[in-house]
């Protein structure tokens, strides 16, 4: 069950575990036979898994779901390895800033870290066609399903991300994002001047110029104090995020945009993953894949049941606007020109071959 700070209700799974291992597979971890000298008889003592102690860093906090993705993942292997598999999840800030997070993944300081590529796009520039505005389906499982089968996002990004010595083991969103302001936004020229919070992330900080706006930097642990002092004006992120920040208490008006998705990526430190013994990677590989529609189910209660928080918060009002399709048709011609400073200002050839067989994967599933 996951709770959420303030009073989250339970959040059910339906569905029990396509399998439970009592032992690991390998000839470690399984009950042997000796022979006595008249035949095989049952060893007297089992032989169980070594015990193994991991760190698992995320970027937001307990209720959000970064943390209960990491927290569920955690639950799932200690199950699985009969209480030697342990891992301790640490909330944003807990080990660090998300550049701290990342440095301390790529050094084997920890072993698992989920990792937004708007943290590194100076690292893997590629990383940054998931801030292409109007990239990929509106429709959130078509968009789950091209993150879960993608060459282009799981081989030839994943291979990037892996010379950096970070390993990619699944993307997901964690849902449509959405725009909030000090003033309405549902046309470009309401961006005008419009002091944008963004991401460290050239080309989402250029999709923001595209529609007049101003955009800035700023860690999200500052993004709260940074709109009730007006040092900006607006920001974005998936509902769920925007309801547990309380980012809504400082603005008026929240747009339903679905602009963009909000992708993460649950990652391992390479040269640990690959250490370690068949039989534990293969129960770390299949609870990835037992992970891929929790966490789909996860921010879709989420999102949804906090878009209700924000619109019956009567003590902090925030107007809702859901943009028609012709009002997101403006933004998105605005928006298309950006992939063009993707492919020639942002990147070489294999960030452009990333973005072709990507739009022909979209197409696919349109």
């Amino acid at each position: 069950m996951f709770f959420k700070k303030r009073g989250w209700k339970a959040f059910a799974f339906t569905g029990a575990l396509s399998m439970v291992l009592a032992a690991c597979g390998s000839d470690d971890t399984e009950m042997g036979t000796v022979d006595d000298g008249n035949g095989e008889a049952p060893a007297s003592d089992e032989v169980t898994m070594e015990e193994y102690n991991w760190q698992f860093v995320t970027e937001e906090m307990p209720g959000q779901v970064q943390y209960e993705y990491a927290a569920k993942f955690a639950d799932l292997l200690n199950e699985k390895s009969d209480g030697q598999i342990n891992i301790d999840v640490y909330e944003f800030g807990g080990l660090g800033s998300e550049v701290d997070q990342v440095e301390m993944l790529q050094n084997g300081a920890v072993q698992f870290a989920i990792v937004s590529p708007g943290f590194t796009g100076g690292m893997v520039a590629e990383g940054q066609v998931f801030a292409l505005q109007f990239l990929f389906p509106e429709d959130l499982e078509k968009t789950q399903e091209i993150l879960n089968t993608s060459e282009a996002i799981n081989t030839k990004l994943g291979e990037l991300y892996e010379a950096q010595n970070i390993k990619p083991l699944a993307f997901f969103t964690e849902g449509a994002m959405q725009w909030t302001g000090s003033r309405e936004l549902r046309t470009p020229e309401d961006f005008s001047g419009f002091k944008m919070r963004t991401q460290e992330s050239p080309l989402i900080i250029e999709s923001y110029k595209a529609y007049g706006a101003a955009p800035s930097a700023l860690s999200w642990g500052e993004l709260y104090t940074g709109l009730q002092q007006g040092l900006v004006d607006g920001q974005e992120n998936p509902i769920f995020f925007i309801e547990d920040a309380r980012f809504h208490e400082q603005q008026d008006h929240m747009t339903i945009s679905n602009h963009n998705n909000y992708v993460a990526m649950a990652t391992v430190n390479p040269d640990f993953y690959n250490g370690l013994p068949d039989d534990v990677r293969a129960l770390v590989d299949e609870t990835i894949e037992e992970m891929r529609p929790i966490v789909f189910d996860m921010q879709q209660e989420m999102n949804e049941s906090l878009l209700d928080s924000i619109i019956e918060d009567t003590d902090h009002p925030t107007e809702v606007i859901e943009l028609t399709e012709a009002e997101r048709d403006a933004f998105r011609e605005l928006a298309l020109p950006v992939r063009e400073y993707y492919r020639n200002e942002v990147v070489g050839d294999e960030g452009r071959e990333i973005l072709e067989l990507l739009e022909e994967e979209i197409a696919a599933h349109e």
